[in-house]
């Protein structure tokens, strides 16, 4: 799969450098701008007159092959990506597994809550002040 990433970029990179040739060889729009800069005027010597329209094909067919290339190549890169880290995962779980062995669990008893002292009296002692939720007692006034 690297193999096919390769050779796509490849071909991404050749595309690109010939993306930039055309445009820079193209006809400038009323005889000014960056493509007679550029060597424009090389395209009437090289191509002949009516070269306009042929770099323009060129150059728009060269773009939809760039935007191809790109969006499978980003596809493709994705998928290679996602795989090794799927497989360094599972490598690395498998070292962790062989140092570490899982042993059988030990099951777990609840503690055990001792019963309160008796008093030495024998009688229960009460608290001394009510809970703080429960309503006070009613006091009786004669």
């Amino acid at each position: 799969m690297s193999f096919i990433v390769g050779v796509l970029t490849f071909f991404l990179v050749v595309n690109c450098a010939l993306l930039i040739l055309l445009i820079l060889i193209q006809l400038p729009k009323k005889d000014a701008g960056a493509g007679m800069a550029f060597g424009g005027a090389a395209a009437d010597a090289l191509f002949g007159a009516g070269s306009g329209n042929v770099l323009t094909k060129v150059t728009k067919y060269s773009t939809i092959i760039f935007f191809g290339l790109a969006l499978v190549l980003g596809y493709l890169q994705n998928r290679v990506h996602d795989q090794a880290g799927v497989l360094e995962f599972e490598r690395q779980l498998q070292q962790k597994q062989m140092q570490t062995p899982i042993s059988a669990p030990q099951p777990v008893t609840p503690p055990v809550s001792q019963p309160a002292a008796a008093p030495a009296n024998g009688l229960l002692s009460l608290p001394l002040s009510a809970p703080t939720n429960a309503p006070a007692a009613p006091t009786q006034s004669k």
